[in-house]
């Protein structure tokens, strides 16, 4: 929807003392004041706007105003009037970008971790800023930038979801490491990680703890033993080991526990066949022959799988409270570069399709 204002309001683009506006007959010489000591108030908020008094009314930026109430302005020039469109409704989130990959068409694909977990497409449309005002591209990004974006208003519906960003505002680039915790302790400031005999990691309430996919976690979770991923510092003490304040820990996939369990040749085939029969729709991306897919037997416990019905979501729930297993059957397609490898998951004991696994 798009509201018009007439030329008048041009007037209130003033950020002096003295302007002119329009063009020949229309050219009129304007005095104004800067009232700095009136406040401009939006939503109850001050605004930091400062208006100017023109023969005793008040004025106020056009553009910067519109800002303020959720609008963009747009000047048509033949028809001499300001449009301003009401701002569409983005999604915001928080966190810490994981992975970084440049494209062929100068677009960069980021996955963000944090308050949600997305899959952002940065462009040179993209607004970027740091916290001073910066202006920064799609280049400066990189793994462990912390930052808030916002995006949409449209997203694709996979998992997880991959939208246009909007806006980002960069706070800090995090250090990186991987490591396997030695030892977590609750201290009375939050929680203190030991990653083996390098590094020690301080958190507070703000810190996050979750799983490469976007799942959070609770830090009684966490035990020696585990493999996690670190967005820290960038600083860190002088001691030995060195002490830093930790941003995110992201706990990494363990590897498979599936025992002893073997299959047969004719077995594999028969997944192979069970799962061609899932991906017809997609048979157009994949570039793996149909008997050549990748057959495994992995921990149920293990598997990013999205399941579409509700017998299929209760299937799914009963296998990983018995600690069951699964079977996956991999393709690759001409869109791994992007979204990854297509996996087709069933249940090892019935052989039930289960789903799909979360393509990054």
């Amino acid at each position: 929807m798009k509201k018009k204002l007439s030329v008048l309001l041009a007037l209130t683009g003033i950020l002096g003392t003295t302007a002119a506006v329009g063009a020949e007959d229309l050219v009129e010489k304007v005095t104004g004041y800067l009232q700095k000591d009136v406040k401009v108030l939006v939503n109850g908020q001050d605004s930091t706007l400062t208006p100017v008094y023109i023969d005793g009314k008040a004025y106020i930026p056009v553009r910067d105003a519109a800002a303020k109430l959720g609008y963009t302005v747009n000047y048509d020039e033949a028809n001499k009037e300001i449009e301003l469109d009401e701002a569409v409704d983005l999604m915001r989130a928080s966190g810490v970008i994981v992975n970084v990959q440049a494209n062929e068409d100068g677009k960069y694909r980021i996955e963000l971790l944090g308050s949600t977990w997305v899959i952002l497409t940065v462009d040179q449309s993209t607004d970027m800023k740091s916290l001073d005002g910066k202006t920064l591209t799609p280049a400066d990004l990189k793994a462990g930038t912390q930052i808030d974006a916002e995006f949409g208003p449209a997203m694709a519906m996979s998992f997880p979801g991959q939208a246009q960003a909007v806006k980002i505002h960069v706070h800090a680039d995090r250090a990186v490491k991987e490591d396997t915790i030695k030892e977590v302790k609750r201290t009375d400031d939050g929680w203190r990680v030991q990653l083996g005999d390098a590094l020690v990691l301080n958190a507070g309430k703000e810190t996050r703890v979750m799983t490469s996919q976007g799942e959070s976690l609770n830090w009684e979770d966490l035990k020696a033993g585990m493999k996690v991923k670190a967005y820290y510092g960038p600083f860190e003490t002088r001691s030995l080991p060195p002490q830093s304040p930790v941003f995110l820990l992201v706990v990494q996939a363990q590897a498979p526990v599936t025992g002893a369990l073997k299959m047969s040749p004719e077995t594999a085939q028969e997944y192979r066949n069970l799962a061609w029969a899932q991906v017809n729709e997609q048979a157009s991306h994949i570039t793996t022959k149909q008997d050549e897919a990748a057959v495994q037997i992995v921990s149920s416990k293990e598997v990013g799988v999205i399941a579409a019905t509700d017998e299929q979501r209760k299937l799914l729930a009963d296998v990983q409270a018995a600690n069951g297993n699964f079977v996956t059957v991999t393709y690759n397609t001409d869109q791994d570069e992007l979204l990854g490898p297509l996996t087709v998951v069933f249940d090892f004991n019935t052989k039930a399709f289960i789903g799909f696994n979360a393509r990054r």
